[in-house]
């Protein structure tokens, strides 16, 4: 983050940065943009020092940032996902999908498309908009079981889900890497996990993909390429 800082302080450019939220760690309840960073666990605690970098420097008036943080997204290709590899793919492919813990609590996604959209809209508005955070807006709240069972109707599978008790992460993770490095972010599953953007709503848009149009569209390109 600081040589893309320096980098844009030279070439004299704004910087609409793409962001997740797992800077805010364990939280309780909606999560919202002011909630505060945390300094504990590997990716919880790298997001927020590249936050105090990209502030630091919007303060000191040497670069504009706003940051664009997103929950989960999914869509055709997004494989690193908890709708990806081991759950959505399989799925669309008449297979059994796979995931960890409670698949019956609310669990925000983004579209990848409405993710992207939300960071180009930071980057063309007005400079009042940076110097802060924005959460991208996302379709109403489902569960992550909810999720799936509107990927199958799309696409005309049954939903066979094997769901595995989220103790078994750092069993599982000892042969699967991508599954080890998420065993740190357990909070993001064991609660529900709600994200409010309703700062982005009311000054930009709101007009999300629906989950019917997205999942479709991710099951549909996954079935594709099998």
């Amino acid at each position: 983050m600081s040589n893309l800082l320096d980098a844009c302080e030279t070439a004299g450019v704004r910087l609409a940065f793409a962001d997740n939220l797992y800077l805010y760690g364990t939280t309780y309840g909606p999560i919202t943009e002011d909630l505060p960073a945390v300094d504990y666990g590997i990716k919880p605690r790298a997001r927020a020092e590249v936050t105090r970098l990209w502030e630091v420097a919007h303060a000191q008036g040497r670069v504009k940032v706003a940051a664009v943080r997103s929950p989960d997204f999914y869509g055709p290709g997004v494989e690193q996902s908890v709708l990806g590899s081991a759950s959505l793919m399989p799925l669309s492919a008449g297979k059994r999908a796979m995931m960890l813990g409670d698949v019956d609590l609310p669990h925000e996604v983004a579209y990848v498309s409405d993710y992207a959209r939300a960071v180009i809209t930071l980057r063309d508005a007005d400079d009042d908009a940076y110097g802060e955070a924005w959460h991208v807006p996302c379709a109403p709240t489902l569960t992550l079981r909810q999720h799936l069972q509107i990927a199958a109707d799309a696409i005309g599978v049954k939903l066979k889900l094997t769901v595995l008790p989220r103790w078994l992460a750092p069993v599982i993770g000892a042969f699967v890497p991508f599954v080890q490095e998420g065993v740190e972010m357990q909070f993001l599953f064991d609660r529900p996990y709600v994200v409010k953007a309703d700062k982005f709503r009311k000054r930009f848009w709101s007009d999300v993909t629906p989950f019917e149009t997205g999942l479709a569209e991710a099951a549909r390109f996954f079935r594709a390429v099998a």
